[in-house]
């Protein structure tokens, strides 16, 4: 793709810490308008590849480009092209208030966003605008953090956990900001344990794990790849009854799977209308209410754990903390800024 096109390139890159690896061979690209969403579990190198992006750290090897530069190199005015959000509103001074910190952080940009519209546009504009940062609630706390990566107008905004802590009203508000954002076209690269987000807002979804790229593409075709039948049931089965069904249902006796998070799927078999009809007549011979049944191909979260085994994707959990530990096991001391 030509550079016009591309935000941000990673080629071969790697990075360990007191040799252990943590990013091996990392290879993508972030298009210039997309929201791209970056998973994995904790510890597959979130954090780092982030952070190489942004030029707090440098790979051992590979190259890196953001804005057609070396990002660990760049320059004041490059810097101000790229809006950061650390989770938790990392780097703000806990004693000013969202609208002070957003005059300040104004000041530092050639052509701002106007700090009181702003305010407005998170939703601080009321009492929370006024709160000193350190009285602010999870959620407003992030709600600050985005609008201080916003405010100098960047190209490419980079967003730690952009939801995490807010509630049903403001989770919906801010996936609304970030897809008026992409249509003004702001290139978003988010890091995020919420699969509603993702699915919601990203044109691709890169998963990381153990430092590899596992996945890379939009929503549907990594949800997307097998087809089957899947079931919620009320009970558990009994030992020997998955056998069964397969045996009713004249296919392999191992077609018949629990998953982990107790669903049965039904593999090898086209889910066909003949085939509903068989699997519920056998529960209710048996009495099995089935709760929910499925067809097509699988869910973004079934894909997710298909390549990591991660049970915690879709939980509230942080995927790191700034600049004082990383989700990549390892900590920041002894490397300083580039």
């Amino acid at each position: 793709m030509s550079a016009a096109t591309v935000v941000a390139h990673l080629e071969g890159v790697d990075r360990s810490y007191g040799g252990r690896r943590v990013l091996a061979d990392v290879s993508f690209d972030v298009r210039r308008g997309e929201i791209l969403a970056l998973l994995g579990p904790n510890g597959a190198g979130k954090t780092t590849t982030v952070e190489i992006i942004e030029g707090y750290r440098r790979p051992d090897r590979g190259e890196v480009l953001v804005l057609g530069v070396d990002p660990a190199r760049a320059g004041r005015d490059h810097r101000a092209r790229v809006g950061l959000m650390l989770q938790g509103g990392g780097g703000i001074d806990p004693r000013l208030t969202p609208r002070e910190a957003l005059a300040l952080h104004a000041r530092f940009h050639a052509d701002p966003r106007e700090p009181e519209a702003l305010l407005r546009l998170v939703g601080l504009d009321g009492r929370a605008g006024r709160t000193p940062f350190r009285r602010l609630s999870g959620g407003e706390r992030q709600r600050a953090g985005l609008a201080l990566a916003l405010v100098g107008r960047p190209e490419l905004a980079i967003l730690d956990e952009p939801t995490a802590g807010m509630d049903v009203e403001a989770r919906a508000a801010t996936r609304e900001l970030l897809a008026s954002l992409r249509a003004e076209g702001v290139t978003i690269l988010l890091t995020s344990h919420d699969l509603i987000d993702v699915e919601r807002l990203a044109d691709r979804i890169m998963i990381l794990d153990r430092g590899r790229v596992v996945a890379l593409g939009p929503p549907d075709e990594i949800g997307g790849t097998s087809r089957g039948l899947r079931l919620r049931l009320a009970a558990e089965l009994r030992d020997g009854d998955a056998g069964r069904l397969a045996e009713r249902l004249g296919t392999d006796p191992g077609a018949v799977r629990r998953e982990p998070d107790g669903r049965y799927r039904l593999d090898g078999l086209e889910p066909t209308p003949a085939l509903v009809a068989a699997v519920a007549a056998w529960c209710a011979e048996r009495g099995v209410l089935i709760l929910e049944m499925r067809t097509g191909g699988g869910t973004l979260e079934e894909r997710y754990l298909e390549l990591t085994g991660d049970p915690l994707i879709g939980r509230e959990i942080g995927v790191g903390a700034g600049r004082g530990g990383t989700d990549d096991g390892v900590a920041n001391a002894g490397e300083g800024t580039p």
